[in-house]
């Protein structure tokens, strides 16, 4: 009786097969068994069971896994540092559940500072000496934005963190994701034209740079010198929500805000509707404090007048004001009369004066006055001559004589 089965599904390995085959190759090569690996530790984490780093060659981006089980901990001569180049001893491992290998180490040699860690810490330098990091020029968030831009990758779980988020602290906010690649190659070119995608479209006020936690080689691109660039002449500010485990990228240092995650960049981005109206209530509170206060007040002094007025006899006040204004009255009645007689009998002086000097009055008393031929006054005989006519004005009427003799 044959098989119905084709001949390559006879001779399929099962995945369990597969791994067996793989481990059986790993633990029978003597050279796999104990083993120097020299590398950059790109990440290191502390967990219960142990420590789990990952050992990178910058020369081709290639990586391995590595762990430090808690049993051999005490032993180590050093311990895996971020950025620190290291000579390791252990041994290779496979991981069935997840079909990797890993390398189980014994011992860790510092050998110096990694080829990565100083190419980073020479652009850090280089940017911070051009000012990108300056804090004088951080502009500040806007504190209630209508539109906001989220620069990530739509797959990603920041991008559902960020939505949930503003959705939940701020309803009715206008969300724009300018969708962009945020691990590899390609990551930093790309993430430099979702920004620039951003500064053109000129709807948003504040721009969310996010992506989730990762390994340090997974977050290469966010200490890549064009997106520090990028976000230092982006047109609006920009705030980072870059999670990792070492310090903070070159891009969180050039941003206007960093925060540790999405949501943390989400929830510093907007305020809480919620809290909103708490701080609203509490400012009508206050305000409704305060009106009632100077109400009070205001009552309360017009209580105190009220009771001044009460305690005043009013008609006694004002008979005494009448009787003030009648003595007052009468005081000015007696010297308004004291001056007008005073005034009269300077009047009748003045008149009495002015009739003794009246000229008309001189002539009634017999006297004359002596004009010559032009009418000019003579006053005195040297002021004419014999035989010229002169006219004398009496008080009635005027007499021409002639000079016949002059006795002066």
């Amino acid at each position: 009786m044959t098989s119905d089965r084709p001949q390559f599904l006879e001779n399929a390995l099962s995945v369990a097969g597969l791994t067996d085959y793989i481990q059986t190759t790993l633990q029978e090569d003597p050279q796999l068994r104990s083993l120097w690996v020299v590398g950059e530790v790109s990440s290191a984490k502390k967990h219960a069971s142990g420590i789990f780093f990952t050992l990178a060659d910058p020369g081709d981006n290639s990586s391995i896994t590595c762990v430090v089980w808690k049993s051999q901990i005490s032993r180590l001569t050093a311990f895996p540092t971020a950025g620190e180049q290291m000579l390791i001893l252990g041994s290779l491992r496979l991981y069935r559940k997840q079909g990797r290998y890993q390398l189980s180490v014994w011992q860790i040699l510092p050998v110096g500072e990694g080829f990565q860690a100083l190419r980073y810490r020479r652009l850090r330098n280089r940017l911070a000496t051009e000012g990108l990091f300056d804090a004088e020029r951080k502009r500040s968030l806007p504190r209630h934005p209508h539109t906001i831009a989220v620069v990530t990758s739509p797959q990603a779980a920041a991008w559902g963190d960020i939505q949930r988020t503003l959705v939940s602290r701020y309803p009715g906010l206008r969300v724009l994701l300018s969708p962009t690649l945020v691990q590899g190659d390609r990551a930093p070119q790309s993430i430099v034209k979702a920004i620039d995608r951003v500064s053109r479209d000129g709807r948003a006020q504040v721009l969310i740079l996010a992506r989730g936690g990762g390994a340090t080689e997974d977050l290469a691109a966010f200490d890549d010198e064009r997106v520090v660039r990028a976000i230092a002449t982006c047109a609006i500010p920009v705030i980072t929500g870059i999670g990792h485990q070492r310090d903070e990228s070159l891009a969180d240092l050039a941003a206007d805000w960093c925060a540790h995650t999405p949501t943390a960049a989400a929830e510093r981005v907007v305020p809480e509707l919620a809290v909103l109206c708490d701080e609203h209530r509490d400012r009508q509170f206050r305000l409704h404090r305060a009106v009632v206060a100077q109400l009070q007040q205001a009552r309360s002094q017009v209580q105190q007048l009220r009771q001044r007025l009460s305690g005043v006899p009013v008609r006694r006040q004002l008979q005494q004001e009448r009787q003030q204004l009648e003595r007052l009255d009468r005081q000015l009645r007696q010297a308004v009369r004291y001056r007008l007689q005073q005034a009269q009998q300077h009047h009748q002086l003045l008149r009495e004066k002015l009739a003794v000097l009246d000229p008309e009055a001189v002539l009634q008393r017999g006297y004359a006055v002596v004009r010559g031929s032009d009418g000019e006054i003579l006053r005195s005989p040297a002021e004419t001559k014999i035989g010229r006519v002169l006219t004398l004005q009496l008080a009635q009427g005027q007499v021409k004589v002639k000079v016949t003799k002059l006795d002066p």
